[in-house]
C-alpha cells in the first residue's frame, strides 16, 4: 500500500526546498504526497527576499478538508514561521495517531530567518506532539538556549536535553560539526545511535532538512521502524547531494538531485 504523507510547510518557489522539495522527497520514496502550505515566500539559490504568511484558519482548513476524506499515514511538518501557526499546526493535528516528523525550520540556507524569534518558545513547548524532530546544530542551539555544539560530545549533551523537552526520538543532523564527516544521532528513551555519513564537497545542499525530514516521514508511512527509517532517509539524502551536479539550478547554494534514482533518458 502507498503511503499517504501530509507535509506542512513553506512554500519555495524555486524548487530546493519547503513543499516543492517535500513533494519530490515522498515520491521518490514511494508515498503519496499531499501539501497545506503555510507561507509563500519569495526566494531563489542565493536568498529570502520575501515571505507572505497564510492566514492560520486557512492553514486549519485545508488540514480538516484532507482529514476528513483522505487517509493520512505520516505527517511532516517544516516552516511554521509564527507562534500563533504553531498553535495551529498542533491544534489541527490534535487526535491524529500517525508519526509526525517535525523539522524546527528556523533560519534559511542563506541565513535569513524563517522563524520568528518570539516564536522559538511556542515551538519548544509544541515539540511534544512530534514523533521525532530533525534539527541540524544552530536549530537545537535555538531551541535549547545554548552555544552551537561543535563536537560529539556536545551533541550528544543536547540531543538528550532536545528528547527532555517532550519528542519522542531526535535525530540531531552534524553536518555543521567540522571534519570530513557529516555524522547524525539518534536518541530515543533507549539510548543514543550515531549515524555515520560522508561529507561531499559542493554548495548544492539547499533544502537538505526539508528533504530529510520527507523522507523520514515517508518511511515511517512504510511501517518502517525508526532506526531503519532514519539510516534510510539519510542514505537518500546522501544520494541526492551526491548526485546533485547533474543539476544546473541557480548560481547560490543549488538544490539536491531529488531523483537521483530515476533513469531519465536525455536527448
Amino acid at each position: 500500500m502507498i503511503p499517504n504523507i501530509l507535509s506542512i510547510a513553506g512554500s519555495d518557489p524555486s524548487g530546493g526546498a519547503g513543499i516543492q522539495a517535500d513533494i519530490k522527497a515522498i515520491s521518490a520514496n514511494g508515498g503519496y504526497a499531499m501539501a497545506a502550505i503555510t507561507a509563500l515566500t519569495a526566494q531563489n539559490t542565493q536568498g529570502v527576499q520575501a515571505v507572505q504568511m497564510v492566514a492560520p484558519d486557512f492553514v486549519t482548513q485545508q488540514i480538516a478538508a484532507l482529514r476528513a476524506d483522505i487517509r493520512i499515514d505520516a505527517v511532516k511538518i517544516g516552516m511554521l514561521g509564527s507562534a500563533e501557526m504553531v498553535n495551529t499546526a498542533r491544534l489541527a493535528l490534535d487526535g491524529l495517531d500517525v508519526p509526525v516528523v517535525l523539522d524546527p525550520v528556523m533560519v534559511a540556507k542563506g541565513g535569513d530567518r524563517l522563524l520568528q524569534a518570539d516564536a522559538v518558545a511556542a515551538l519548544r513547548a509544541a515539540l511534544s506532539m512530534a514523533s521525532v524532530i530533525t534539527p541540524n546544530l544552530p536549530e537545537a542551539a535555538d531551541l535549547l538556549g545554548q552555544a552551537e555544539a561543535d563536537t560529539r560530545d556536545q551533541m550528544e549533551s543536547q540531543a538528550q536535553a532536545l528528547l527532555a523537552l517532550g519528542p519522542k526520538a531526535v535525530l540531531l543532523k552534524g553536518g555543521h560539526l567540522p571534519g570530513r564527516d557529516c555524522p547524525d544521532l539518534l536518541a530515543t528513551a533507549d539510548g543514543q545511535t550515531w549515524l555515520p555519513g560522508p561529507r561531499h564537497d559542493t554548495r548544492r545542499t539547499h533544502g537538505t532538512g526539508c528533504t530529510l525530514s520527507s523522507a523520514l516521514a515517508t518511511l515511517l508511512g512504510h511501517k518502517q521502524a525508526l532506526p531503519q527509517a532514519c539510516i534510510g532517509a539519510k542514505a537518500y539524502v546522501s544520494g541526492a547531494i551526491r548526485h546533485s551536479g547533474a543539476l544546473s539550478v541557480g548560481q547560490g547554494h543549488g538544490p539536491t538531485h531529488h531523483f537521483h534514482a530515476l533513469k531519465v533518458t536525455q536527448t
